[in-house]
C-alpha cells in the first residue's frame, strides 16, 4: 500500500537559512517542493524544541519567492468577512509583480511546519497523524460512506495512512475556501490515496462549491514520520 510520502514535482533546492533584518535565522533548513503546472510552492521545516514557528516559516517561503526581507512581509490572520482568526491567512504584503494577492498556507504537527504559497490559486494546507484512530462515531461525520468502505478495505497499517490523507486532504480544502458555510466533511467524496498517485480529486462534491470543484486538486506532500500532508490547490 501507498504510505503518507507521494513525492509531486522535482525536488529542485534545500531552502536554506533565511536571515532577518537583525540576522537571526528564521527557518532551519528545508526542502522546497515545486508543484507542478500549478505555480505552487511548498517548503516543508523539521524544527526543532526551539524550532522556527510557523509564521516565520511562511515568511521565509514568501521572502525566498519575492525577493523583499522576511521582516517586510506582513501577514494577515483576521478573516476578512467575519474577523475570526480561521482559515488560511492573507498576505497583506508583497503583492504578486502583477499587483495581486498572493495566496498562503501553513500547518504545523509536532516538529513538522508545511508552508505553501501561489500567485494563482488559493491553497490550504493540512497535516494530520496515521497513529489516531477515532472511531466509527468520528469517521461518519468526516467520511463520505464512498470512503469508509473503501477504507474498510485497507489492512490496520494502510488504512491509518490512507484515513489520515483524506482528513489532511479535507482539512486543506476548508482552510484554503476560508469563510464558507460549514461544510459537512461526510459529504464530500475523495479519491483515494492508494488509486490517485499522491494528487486527489473531489469525486462527489455539495452544491455549495458550484462547478469549481472539478479542478480542485490534493496533493500530498512527504514528510517524515507517521504523519500525513496535503497542499490542496483550488481552481
Amino acid at each position: 500500500m501507498h504510505g503518507a510520502a507521494y513525492r509531486i514535482g522535482p525536488r529542485v533546492e534545500v531552502f536554506g537559512a533565511v536571515r532577518e533584518d537583525g540576522g537571526m535565522d528564521v527557518a532551519a533548513e528545508g526542502e522546497l517542493i515545486e508543484l507542478e503546472a500549478s505555480g505552487v510552492r511548498v517548503v516543508v521545516v523539521m524544527r526543532g524544541r526551539r524550532g522556527p514557528a510557523a509564521d516565520t516559516v511562511l515568511r521565509g517561503l514568501l521572502a525566498d519567492s519575492t525577493g523583499v526581507p522576511a521582516d517586510d512581509v506582513e501577514l494577515v490572520h483576521a478573516c476578512a468577512e467575519c474577523g475570526a482568526r480561521h482559515g488560511r491567512p492573507s498576505v497583506a504584503y508583497p503583492l504578486t509583480p502583477s499587483g495581486a494577492t498572493w495566496y498562503a498556507d501553513v500547518a504545523v504537527f509536532g516538529d513538522a511546519v508545511v508552508g505553501a504559497a501561489a500567485t494563482r490559486h488559493p491553497v490550504g494546507v493540512g497535516i494530520e497523524s496515521a497513529a489516531l484512530e477515532t472511531g466509527a462515531v468520528i469517521d461518519e461525520a468526516a467520511f463520505h460512506a464512498s470512503e469508509r468502505a473503501a477504507l474498510d478495505r485497507f489492512d490496520p497499517a494502510g488504512r491509518a495512512i490512507a484515513r489520515a490523507t483524506l482528513w489532511a486532504r479535507k482539512s486543506a480544502l476548508l482552510r484554503a475556501v476560508g469563510h464558507t458555510e460549514f461544510i459537512e466533511p461526510s459529504r464530500l467524496a475523495l479519491t483515494m490515496p492508494s488509486d490517485d498517485g499522491g494528487v486527489g480529486r473531489i469525486e462527489v462534491s455539495p452544491p455549495e462549491f458550484g462547478s469549481g470543484w472539478r479542478g480542485i486538486r490534493f496533493h500530498d506532500i512527504d514528510v517524515p514520520g507517521n504523519r500525513a500532508a496535503t497542499v490542496a490547490v483550488l481552481s
